[in-house]
């Protein structure tokens, strides 16, 4: 397991005075602790090295309120480390990284495990579902984790630069003001993953690129783990470009949801033609996600629930009217 920990002042406070904590640590434990720069490293048995993981998460979230780590307190935390239940074996075998603040990452339910899987055995992975199931966040775990072990040598992500009606040229100040607020979820992420250091001098470079989607355009992405995240918002035409751009040695994850596409009216999402046309080629992973999945407020799932109930209610409904009444859509599938 590696944290990482930009703030050297943190770093030192998580340490002790001559490396005092980690040596304590260690013992206790029984794991080993190596701190270089802005990762500290822990390596041992699983279970004590996901127990110290948290541990370091703990002690990190002191470091606002002390200078230093005193003894008690330290006592404490290794005492409630060390009581804490043990980690399954099966999540500790899932596990696919760690927060900047110690917290681990790993599937949650079912499908996120069917999902981790397919883009660990997959070039292309096809990933739909509702808000909250964890599809873009899991990715870019998985991402900064490939990029990390040297698997692949560019994380690309990107979206495409269309919400709810808006284009870019609507939108007010110049190009990186327009498009920021399309990426800003992608950006989140990986501040969650990567110290705010780390992910500027990955960007610098070229390591790391958060792109709308327009941007990927004549290009052949090479040694690359890709994301197009709300893929339902690419056009048939967006889409194949997309996955056409997939080079040596990459992978690429499309997600998005199929119940929130803010295309044009009478304009098909990439993301359904391409689960359509795609659905039988060989080597392509599909994984569908629905509300038990969703792993934000308890309330989001029953959100997605009452949507998802409402629509059947008023599709049964526009069915039940024949063709005159409200769905003049009602065609033979694939015409649209």
């Amino acid at each position: 397991m590696t944290i990482l920990i930009p703030d050297q002042d943190e770093m030192m406070f998580i340490a002790g005075d001559n490396e005092a904590n980690i040596d304590r640590i260690e013992r206790e434990f029984g794991v080993k602790m190596v701190s270089r720069g802005a990762e500290l490293r822990i390596t041992g048995e699983p279970a004590a090295v996901a127990r110290v993981g948290e541990l370091v998460g703990a002690m990190r979230s002191l470091t606002t309120r002390d200078e230093h780590l005193r003894k008690p307190a330290l006592d404490r935390l290794i005492g409630d480390a060390k009581e804490a239940p043990v980690a399954p074996a099966e999540e500790l075998r899932d596990l696919i990284a760690t927060t900047v603040r110690g917290k681990r990452v790993t599937p949650q339910s079912e499908n996120q495990r069917r999902y981790v899987d397919a883009i660990r055995r997959h070039d292309l992975v096809f990933a739909t579902g509702p808000a909250g199931t964890g599809k873009s966040y899991l990715a870019v775990a998985l991402g900064v984790a490939a990029l990390r072990d040297r698997k692949v040598a560019r994380l690309i992500l990107t979206r495409p630069a269309v919400e709810a009606g808006e284009r870019l040229g609507f939108l007010p100040g110049g190009l990186e003001d327009k498009i920021d607020p399309y990426l800003r979820p992608l950006h989140d992420a990986l501040y969650e993953l990567m110290p705010p250091e780390r992910l500027s001098r990955a960007q610098e470079r070229g390591e790391i690129e958060v792109a709308p989607l327009a941007f990927m355009r004549g290009r052949s992405l090479n040694e690359a783990f890709i994301i197009l995240d709300e893929g339902q918002n690419a056009t048939m035409v967006q889409m194949k470009m997309f996955l056409t751009r997939l080079g040596y040695g990459s992978q690429a994850v499309v997600t998005g949801d199929i119940t929130q596409v803010d295309l044009a009216a009478g304009e098909k999402s990439g993301l359904v033609a391409a689960r359509e046309i795609l659905r039988d080629v060989q080597g392509i992973a599909f994984v569908d996600f629905d509300d038990r999945d969703v792993v934000r407020h308890e309330l989001v799932a029953r959100i997605v629930r009452a949507y998802d109930s409402h629509q059947r209610r008023e599709q049964a409904g526009a069915r039940d009217e024949g063709p005159g009444g409200a769905d003049s859509s009602a065609k033979p599938r694939g015409t649209g």
